[in-house]
């Protein structure tokens, strides 16, 4: 097997989450990926959420493995030349800084294409064109901004963000499918272009299911929804399935803060269901029966099997339901899946050895390809690959001493 992306340079100039997660991923499928620091401080994320004194972080280590690290001096003039070099050789430009700051230190697009027209500019940005261009964007801003936390959490709380991190990895994540086809592009035109993607858009497209609600709105009530009341704008509804399927987390043993199976009602689930919690006379029961009875009555219904779930496990009600063909899923903990063996026994976590931090857990590459094969290896230390970078675009060693001398690397 060999690397997908073999053969193609990124230059990574990205920090902290959205633009390190993108540049991650094409490390994994096999592009080298340089990793573009400040001399003596790289990332900002090597020290923050430090839980060891004088490493780095962890929050650092889980978005940049497989990556080298070089430090450049973008303020001087010599730093300014090994960039214009590397860029050279470059097939993808990566960067998530302000709006402006990379043509401010002298390296605008049209700069940028007269130096290497096949390169591919990508760039992360807190908003797209409008009126909130020049604003900061972070996680839960774009979560704000974006349509999520208004639609996520209970009817009569406040608006809340999700754990995922769908404003910065969910980004990245857009702004690799943008990288990967402006490459496949450039293989017909042979030209490099510019791939945007904003923050506020990305987390937008990932609730897409609400603004479907939004316009069904108009029509009247969303039934699905456990809501009573309804205003101008799709409410906030709990655990209540997006699909279209009446769901909910039910109590299981022994009781414990996470001890909730996820079950979804489909119509084709209902008899099973009640077969299975010895309610059978439910199943033809006109108030039951069917999916449109059930709505006027959901938390009656889900409080029956509840009844059943409370006195087993997650796991055992997974399995229960599982066999029935009934959609469930225990709700997992971190420190349940951090200690499930089988994800480590497929790839999806994985010890790696650090040289000053010791081993830590890894979440590696959820997407497989058959002839990509590339082990996930530890994060760079900060300017790890600097000689070595330098040199193979043509540095000799008393040149790289006297770019160190003067604060250029």
């Amino acid at each position: 097997m060999g690397k997908a992306l073999d053969g193609v340079r990124v230059l990574d100039m990205t920090h902290v989450q959205s633009g390190p997660s993108a540049t991650q991923i094409l490390a994994w499928f096999g592009a080298d990926v340089i990793k573009v620091e400040m001399p003596g401080r790289g990332d900002i994320t090597r020290s923050q959420l430090r839980d060891k004194s004088n490493v780095d972080s962890l929050y650092f280590t889980m978005l940049n493995s497989n990556k080298r690290s070089i430090t450049i001096n973008m303020k001087s003039p010599q730093g300014q030349e090994a960039f214009i070099k590397l860029l050279e050789q470059s097939d993808v430009l990566i960067e998530n800084f302000g709006p402006g700051v990379l043509d401010r230190q002298g390296f605008p697009w049209d700069k940028i294409q007269k130096i290497n027209p096949r390169v591919i500019y990508a760039s992360v940005k807190g908003f797209g064109p409008g009126p909130y261009v020049d604003c900061k964007a972070y996680e839960t801003v774009a979560q704000a901004m974006g349509g999520s936390m208004s639609t996520t959490g209970w009817h009569d709380g406040p608006p809340t963000s999700t754990g995922a991190q769908i404003g910065d990895s969910g980004t990245g994540m857009h702004l690799v499918a943008g990288v990967l086809a402006a490459l496949l592009q450039r293989t017909q035109t042979g030209k490099g272009q510019r791939v945007e993607v904003a923050m506020q858009d990305c987390v937008l497209n990932l609730v897409r299911v609400k603004m479907r609600d939004q316009q069904r709105l108009v029509h009247g009530p969303l039934r699905e929804y456990p809501n009573t009341e309804f205003g101008e704008a799709v409410p906030r509804s709990g655990n209540a399935s997006g699909g279209g399927q009446p769901g909910q987390a039910l109590v299981c043993a022994p009781g414990g803060e996470n001890d909730y199976a996820y079950v979804i009602i489909q119509p084709q689930g209902w008899a099973p269901l009640m077969r299975l919690v010895g309610r059978e006379e439910l199943i033809e029961d006109p108030a039951y029966a069917t999916p449109e009875a059930r709505l006027s009555h959901l938390p009656d219904c889900f409080g029956i099997i509840q009844a059943w779930t409370s006195r087993r496990s997650k796991i055992e009600v997974m399995q229960a339901l599982n066999e029935i063909d009934v959609p469930c899923g225990p709700i997992l903990s971190m420190k349940d899946l951090i200690e499930d063996r089988s994800m480590y026994d497929r790839g999806m976590l994985v010890d790696v050895p650090h040289p000053e931090r010791g081993t830590y857990v890894q979440v590696a590459l959820p997407i497989r390809l058959s002839d990509n094969d590339v082990p996930v290896e530890r994060s760079p230390l900060l300017g790890e690959h600097t000689e070595e970078i330098l040199s193979s675009v043509g540095y000799d060693a008393d040149a790289i001493a006297a770019m160190r001398t003067a604060g250029a690397i």
